[in-house]
């Protein structure tokens, strides 16, 4: 079976219950990365120690691998310092983080994805997670994507070889306004410039959004299931990033059944709009202040030029979709 890697911290309940989707799984080879506690958190410290004597005691045929910080170097260093070692001694490999829960068939898929698209580097990433909720594209059992989920996903080392979590091919891509050829709708434009200024800056926690990057250099393509196999349950005080929840959070999965390859190979513009809408946009209310605030300012500046009226339709946010304009395009997206 592929190798998986864990990614664990200071959270033993969660750990527990990804742990024993692993162990049923049988890997013949687990990795486990582990970060160090903070020094402001005396309580990590236990927490850490717990955590880590889950996932060190596999109790079938198993090599165990392990690379424990011995500080702490936070998600953004530790996680992409973890994949780095991952993928110098594996070829390819799984990967899940504490409070991402796979059903079974996450690993056969994400096996059976590994070796028939192994020499394919147009893929560059396989995601267990589906949040097109209920929507099926395609007429596979999976289908292509922009959007390189990782709440569980797999990939290979020629793929991973182009990562760089300092993001150096940023400041050109950006005068270049290179995103506009990857997408081509210009809210997403605007809103992925700010993002991935935002991780360039080190504002930001995140190695994920690197990895986005990296795959849009490479024109690469992820594929997404066309169930959901993976929930991720890490939401409250404790999450990094979902404190309170998020549309994403606790999607429950579904077994995906015998395979069956898409006709197509193209990303599904359809499926990556209705995740940009329905999930990513929403959840920015920043963002969603500066794009009203464009919207506005690009309806007084044809008002001020003579443009006629019926041009000027759907710029501005009506009353009764203050919350999202576009809620009418996430409705008709599917």
């Amino acid at each position: 079976m592929t190798p998986i890697a864990l990614f664990v911290f200071n959270r033993p309940h969660l750990t527990t219950q990804v742990y024993e989707r692993v162990r049923a799984a049988r890997p013949s080879r687990l990795l486990v990365v582990a970060d160090a506690p903070r020094a402001n958190r005396p309580d990590d410290v236990q927490l850490c120690d717990a955590t880590r004597k889950i996932v060190t005691s596999p109790d079938w045929p198993c090599e165990l691998l392990t690379n424990f910080a011995e500080e702490n170097l936070g998600a953004r260093r530790r996680i992409s310092s973890g994949l780095d070692w991952v993928f110098d001694l594996c070829p390819e490999a799984i990967i899940l983080e504490d409070d991402c829960v796979p059903c079974p068939s996450f690993f056969s898929f994400c096996s059976n994805m590994l070796s028939c698209y192994r020499e394919d580097t147009r893929i560059m990433h396989i995601t267990g997670n589906n949040f097109q909720g209920g929507r099926r594209r395609g007429n596979g059992s999976y289908f292509f994507s922009r959007y390189a989920h990782t709440w569980g996903w797999a990939s290979w080392r020629r793929a991973w070889r182009y990562f760089d979590v300092n993001m150096k091919a940023w400041p050109i891509a950006r005068q270049e306004r290179w995103l506009a050829s990857v997408m081509d709708d210009p809210v997403e434009i605007k809103y992925w410039t700010g993002i991935l200024e935002q991780a360039y800056r080190g504002l930001i926690e995140v190695w994920d959004y690197q990895w986005m990057f990296t795959c849009w250099s490479q024109s690469g393509l992820s594929i997404q299931p066309n169930e959901n196999l993976v929930t991720n349950i890490g939401v409250g005080p404790d999450a990094l990033h979902f404190k309170q929840g998020h549309s994403t959070i606790g999607i429950p999965t579904r077994e995906l059944g015998k395979c069956v390859h898409p006709s197509v190979m193209m990303a599904d513009r359809e499926a990556d709009r209705f995740t940009f809408r329905k999930h990513i946009l929403r959840k920015q209310s920043w963002f969603r202040e500066m794009r009203n605030t464009l919207a506005l300012r690009t309806r007084m500046t044809r008002l001020l030029r003579g443009a006629p009226r019926q041009q000027l339709s759907g710029c501005a946010t009506r009353p009764d979709h203050r919350e999202d304009p576009y809620a009418g395009n996430v409705r008709d997206a599917g």
